[in-house]
């Protein structure tokens, strides 16, 4: 059975999917000014957009690799995968 354009709007995956081309939409924002005028601002709007981009990565994992529904442990290794990675990418970003 093929579900029709209503059902699919209902559903947690097109909610998530629309959160996540607004945050695509909004990097893309963030770039475009930091590349063309807001030099005293730049390395805050990098920072803004590696958290976006992190962000992105955990409703991935958690709604479309289905970890929302795994147990406890595996999602805990999957957010603190996410904290740390993040953090060390800033940091790079910052120090470099």
């Amino acid at each position: 059975m093929i579900p029709t354009l209503t059902a699919l709007a209902r559903t947690t995956a097109t909610a998530v999917w629309l959160v996540l081309v607004s945050a695509t939409v909004l990097s893309w924002w963030l770039g475009f000014e930091s590349a063309h005028g807001a030099d005293a601002y730049r390395e805050l709007i990098g920072v803004a957009i590696l958290l976006v981009a992190f962000i992105k990565v955990r409703f991935i994992g958690m709604y479309f690799m289905e970890l929302r529904d795994a147990p406890l442990p595996l999602r805990g290794l999957f957010d603190g995968y996410c904290l740390i990675v993040c953090t060390a990418v800033v940091g790079m970003y910052l120090w470099a």
